[in-house]
């Protein structure tokens, strides 16, 4: 396959996320197999330096990213643009130079914010989806950013003035949705659908340890886990509650959070703190199950390919992508979303059925074999890049 140059673009959120280690994954799989990656990165980090206004100013048009990504394109003459993340100060300015210069751009959605400007579809708690596929006044009535009507009236600002440029319509080549519940509510929001394709995310993981065949694992596995930021979105509080009709069970919780509290005094419930990737793997290794009980459209975890790699079975909440990713029986178990006892029931049947669990287990760890490995997504990702390039040029024919 003839080696492609790439201009990876990513503005990185304040603290490290999912993203940010997607981006890294796709650099270094890009570069092991031998595709030149030029890199445009800015940090949100940089915001503390700005004022108010200038940081709106770059939220809508950053004039300072269209004149670097011209010279980087002049320069370097990439044969494709692949943006993860323009917010904040990358902005959709970039989208112009790359269309000045016919280079096709490929952007991958990683969250709502196209459709929703506080970009995971949730007020007050509960999924609300009022703004999806109109000018987002309400999220400007409710003040749904941060809480601050001034700063979601910059989102609201930016989001309705690119509408109106055309800047998400015509500027960008292909959307990459990481699954297909993502790729409808982009299209219900107004993007085309004919640009819109899937690709999942994908994790690099080792050989398991024990082969999986059509045998459940024997290893011992024992307890459940919950890996991830603690805040309520991410139902914190509903796992809490859950667990108070879990008593004779064992929860080992990674990660760190504002909700952090509502688990940290539970009887059977071990803090770990913030892991390393291998310490997590490590957890995953021992682990009946991971549990996911998310309140929010959550747009595509990579702990759960990290779990479905380690042959780990998954218990999520039936909403959104995560309906979608776990089979219910088959690799893992599904819950209500938000329902306590729902849950502890899923939670309680996973600890009092080890072989079932085992074979769940084999089920993930083929399903990461089948669908979320390196090897896969590089083949999906070079046709997408391909496609983009051949649109462009047939593109370029025509005008």
């Amino acid at each position: 396959m003839t080696p492609l140059r790439v201009m990876m673009v990513h503005n990185a959120y304040r603290e490290w996320g999912g993203e940010d280690g997607v981006v890294s994954a796709e650099l270094a799989l890009l570069r092991n197999r031998g595709h030149e990656v030029i890199e445009l990165r800015r940090n949100n980090l940089e915001t503390d330096a700005m004022s108010g206004t200038r940081l709106a100013v770059q939220t809508l048009w950053s004039g300072a990213t269209h004149a670097q990504a011209s010279e980087l394109l002049r320069q370097h003459r990439p044969d494709v643009v692949h943006v993860h993340n323009t917010f904040a100060l990358i902005s959709p300015s970039l989208y112009w130079a790359c269309a000045a210069q016919g280079v096709p751009v490929v952007q991958t959605l990683h969250n709502f914010r196209l459709a929703c400007p506080q970009a995971m579809f949730l007020r007050d708690g509960k999924v609300c989806e009022s703004c999806i596929g109109k000018t987002p006044w309400p999220a400007l009535v409710h003040a749904c950013y941060r809480g601050s009507r001034t700063q979601t009236a910059v989102m609201f600002a930016m989001l309705g003035m690119h509408q109106v440029m055309g800047t998400f319509e015509k500027k960008i080549t292909r959307y990459i949705a990481l699954t297909q519940f993502s790729r409808a509510k982009f299209i219900a929001a107004g993007l085309p659908a004919d640009r819109l394709v899937v690709k999942p995310n994908f994790v690099v993981a080792p050989a398991p340890a024990t082969s999986h065949s059509s045998e459940p694992s024997q290893r011992a596995r024992n307890g459940l886990l919950h890996v991830g930021r603690l805040s309520p979105e991410k139902g914190t509080a509903v796992l809490a509650e859950a667990w108070r009709h879990c008593d004779q069970l064992s929860l080992r919780v990674a990660g760190v959070g504002s909700a952090a509290q509502a688990l940290s005094a539970l009887k059977g419930v071990s803090m770990l703190g913030q892991l390393s990737a291998s310490e997590v793997r490590a957890e995953m290794g021992r682990a009946c199950a991971l549990v996911l009980p998310s309140i929010i459209f959550e747009n595509f975890p990579l702990t759960l390919v990290e779990a479905y790699a380690s042959g780990l079975p998954v218990i999520a909440s039936r909403i959104g992508a995560l309906a979608e990713l776990v089979e219910d029986g088959v690799t893992g178990l599904l819950f209500n979303p938000g329902d306590a006892k729902d849950l502890a029931d899923r939670m309680q049947w996973a600890a009092s059925h080890p072989a079932e669990m085992a074979l769940m287990g084999a089920h993930a760890r083929t399903r990461y074999e089948q669908r979320y490995t390196p090897e896969i997504n590089y083949l999906q990702l070079m046709a997408i890049y391909r496609s983009a390039i051949e649109e462009e040029q047939e593109r370029a024919v025509h005008a």
